[in-house]
């Protein structure tokens, strides 16, 4: 199996993204230029957040999970892999065990704060001419009327062809995209990407999730994984899907794929 060596890691993976997204100051402000508001102030920040409900239940990991001073809740994911029918499914269910994780029990309905979940696209979606989308409910029989319940879902794009977002939005699509940072907070986060890779810590946290990864690769290979993984490639299941189940890598899952033409 390839991994992706630590030398080629960029702001588009999640190991990196999630160490930029630890400095409060760049995650502030980086939330304020996706949504375009002002935020006081971020109550507590936490990557690779993991919620599970129970112990049958399907867990999720957050890349990016983000409280401000009035209670409202961010998750921000970067996103590579390029399935959208799967990404807005899986959009509805991180909504969802958002709401379960953070309401208490017995707790009234009220409580539950607004939430957004956000994805950074680094690939054209829907029509592909946007970089912005946003979603939230809406009546049928009164367009103009919204449930308002909260939720808001935006799916970001760093490939598009419109003019459609802020000048200080389009510059930090554009690092993402692989474009040189042109302004401060841009800059900001280039230098942490920096700094994360000549960190002789955080490269060995990196090789050492690797080698746990090609463990559970041999590993399952062994204990019948190889052949879980076909059924669930034969069963339609997403490639990503596959990945988040037995914690393989999106990589590894195309390749067994392309190897057993399912893919």
């Amino acid at each position: 199996m390839q991994f992706k060596s630590f030398d080629d890691l960029s702001i588009q993976d999640n190991f990196i993204f999630e160490k930029v997204m630890r400095e409060k100051s760049i995650c502030k402000e980086l939330l304020e230029r996706l949504l375009e508001i002002s935020i006081l102030d971020i109550a507590y920040i936490e990557t690779e957040k993991t919620m599970e409900s129970g112990l049958d239940d399907k867990g999720v990991r957050l890349d990016v999970y983000v409280n401000d001073d009035k209670g409202t809740i961010y998750n921000i994911e970067m996103q590579t892999y390029k399935n959208m029918h799967e990404l807005v499914k899986r959009s509805r269910f991180y909504h969802s065990a958002i709401d379960h994780y953070s309401m208490e029990k017995g707790a009234d309905y009220m409580t539950l704060n607004d939430c957004f979940v956000i994805f950074i696209c680094t690939f054209p979606i829907f029509s592909g001419k946007r970089h912005k989308y946003t979603y939230t409910k809406k009546c049928t029989e009164e367009p103009g009327r919204e449930l308002g319940d909260g939720l808001t879902t935006i799916f970001l794009s760093t490939k598009a062809q419109m003019n459609d977002v802020s000048e200080l939005l389009q510059n930090f699509l554009d690092y993402v995209d692989g474009r040189p940072p042109v302004d401060g907070l841009v800059q900001q986060m280039d230098e942490i990407v920096h700094i994360v890779k000549q960190s002789k810590e955080w490269r060995g946290e990196y090789m050492k999730l690797e080698m746990d990864r090609k463990k559970y690769w041999r590993e399952g290979k062994e204990e019948g994984m190889l052949e879980a993984i076909i059924g669930m490639l034969h069963e339609k299941l997403s490639v990503e899907m596959i990945a988040r189940i037995t914690n393989m890598s999106v990589e590894q899952v195309i390749q067994i794929g392309k190897e057993h033409a399912l893919l």
